[in-house]
């Protein structure tokens, strides 16, 4: 049991190694949010990964709350790259204006 922990971490830990490679690089916006967020995921396993060895349940919630975090930082991110505001709604951004 503890050979395939060890490979797990590895493994997981060369994918985070990996994933840092491709949001240093590029070669366009979308690739690095994609890469920051292959990170963020293996950031939980690896936070999983803890909560067994250590037989912890309670670091399942911190692993929770930071993919919660992940999800909508990424999201975030996204709508400041496709419309360079995030006060502003998509509809407004792409012209469409609601009349009443």
């Amino acid at each position: 049991m503890t050979l395939v922990m060890v490979v797990t971490t590895m493994a997981i830990f060369a994918t985070m190694a990996l994933a840092l490679v491709r949001a240093l690089k590029g070669p366009t916006i979308y690739d690095r949010i994609n890469a920051v967020n292959v990170f963020g995921t293996k950031t939980v396993l690896i936070i999983a990964l803890i909560t067994y060895i250590t037989g912890h349940a309670d670091l399942i919630d911190v692993a929770l709350v930071y993919a919660l975090i992940n999800f909508i930082a990424v999201v975030t991110v996204l709508k400041l790259a496709k419309t360079r505001d995030l006060a502003s709604s998509a509809d407004v951004a792409d012209g469409a204006v609601e009349h009443d």
